[in-house]
């Protein structure tokens, strides 16, 4: 059989899966992401039916979903939003950071995978899926919620953070020197604030520039543009996310829901692919002996994150009731986990990240939507203090006569 209508079959049998697999989790209503997840590793290395002819076209399909994931988390939010949370909420984002990452930095270390291993397992741990969490929330109808907010900018925060650790990631897993990586550093950070000064001074205007009454025409402009400087910052040794996700932050208004409404089916399109490509270079062998790990670890940080959702909703004057949900709601991990740790399986630090990557992400985007149901009725259970039952009153005799009653002056 010619080879291009061999791609075209393998092509076409993975998107027909994926959006059956989709539609599967929708009648279920969960994420589908651990059975994109489970399909990479049915027909990856070592799976069922290994592909072959179309890795290429594949990984080209993952980096897209990558660049188009981060772009859309960009055209969630305004540089004035942006600028706002990170003046009222960078307290909760520093206890995120330390409560979620350090439990991962801390198993590397433990299970002797070296200080880069380190810093990337800190990642995975450290970030909630926002994609997760926000179809979470919508189904369980807490999107009026007074903890919602605070869930939010919680959010915020890691996506923000994304935008320096992933260069950070890049300059370490490329192995450069100190004074290189700083360079690296330096431009993502100096990118990042321009970026940020000039949607904040100049938005409307470059909105004024990319907009269009024609989607075509729109669509187009949006999507080269994003490439293009996503282009740009990988040659710069910056990550190309963080590049699709500055262009995200600089668009706004009309412009911005435009946008997100035409590429939101190209999103769930390339972000699927990019799932199913990071299962496909996972061999399902490699899973039960880190299994374990991954376990302990999944339970360790979903109580951190719970503590975390807490801790925030409480410095915000929520309820009790309020706390827990939020604590149960920021549990499930997802996209970001799965970017950078597909950064370090491609730039081979550590061969047995990639397969405890998975299965701890398989584990948190299961038990995510149960925590967030869950959390705040077992929690108040938990926590309720039993009331001691009063004693039961004496009969009095039935030759005492009954007292008087006390006069005014008593």
């Amino acid at each position: 059989m010619h080879s291009s209508a061999v791609f075209l079959i393998e092509f076409g049998a993975i998107i027909l899966a994926l959006g059956l697999l989709g539609r599967l989790a929708g009648r279920f209503r969960f994420s589908p992401i651990p059975l994109y997840l489970l399909a990479g590793l049915a027909f990856g290395q070592g799976g069922l039916l290994p592909l072959d002819t179309s890795g290429e076209f594949v990984a080209i399909g993952a980096e897209i979903g990558v660049i188009l994931l981060l772009l859309m988390l960009g055209l969630e939010y305004t540089a004035s939003d942006l600028v706002s949370n990170l003046k009222t909420q960078y307290p909760a984002g520093l206890v995120d950071a330390a409560l979620n990452a350090v439990p991962g930095a801390v198993a590397a270390l433990l299970l002797g995978w070296g200080p880069v291993a380190a810093v990337v397992l800190a990642g995975v741990t450290w970030v909630s899926s926002s994609g997760v969490i926000a179809k979470v929330l919508g189904d369980l109808g807490r999107l009026g919620n007074r903890e919602t907010p605070v869930i939010l900018s919680i959010l915020v925060l890691e996506d923000l953070s994304m935008a320096v650790y992933l260069p950070i990631i890049t300059a370490l897993l490329a192995g450069t020197g100190l004074a290189s990586g700083s360079v690296t550093l330096a431009v993502a950070l100096g990118a990042a604030g321009l970026v940020l000064v000039a949607a904040v001074r100049f938005g409307r205007h470059i909105s004024r520039f990319v907009s269009s009454d024609d989607p075509e025409k729109l669509l187009l402009v949006v999507l080269g543009l994003t490439l293009l400087i996503a282009g740009l910052a990988q040659e710069l040794q910056v990550s190309a996310a963080v590049g699709a996700f500055l262009v995200g932050i600089a668009l706004s208004g009309e412009v911005a829901e435009g946008a997100h409404n035409l590429l939101a089916p190209l999103r769930d399109l390339f972000a699927a692919v990019f799932f199913v490509f990071f299962g496909l270079h996972t061999d399902p062998s490699s899973i039960p002996p880190v299994l374990l790990p991954a376990l302990a670890l999944a339970v360790v940080t979903a109580l951190t994150k719970i503590a975390t959702g807490y801790l925030a909703a409480r410095r915000a004057g929520v309820s009790a009731r309020g706390r827990w949900r939020a604590g149960g709601a920021l549990v499930a991990r997802g996209e970001f986990s799965i970017v950078i740790a597909g950064l370090a399986v491609t730039a081979g630090v550590e061969p047995s990240l990639g397969p405890l990557a998975t299965a701890y992400v398989l584990i948190l985007v299961v038990v995510g939507p149960l925590t967030a149901r869950w959390t705040e009725p077992v929690a108040l259970r938990l926590t309720a203090r039993p009331t001691s039952p009063a004693p039961a009153a004496e009969p009095r005799p039935a030759t005492v006569p009954a007292l008087a009653e006390p006069n005014e002056s008593d």
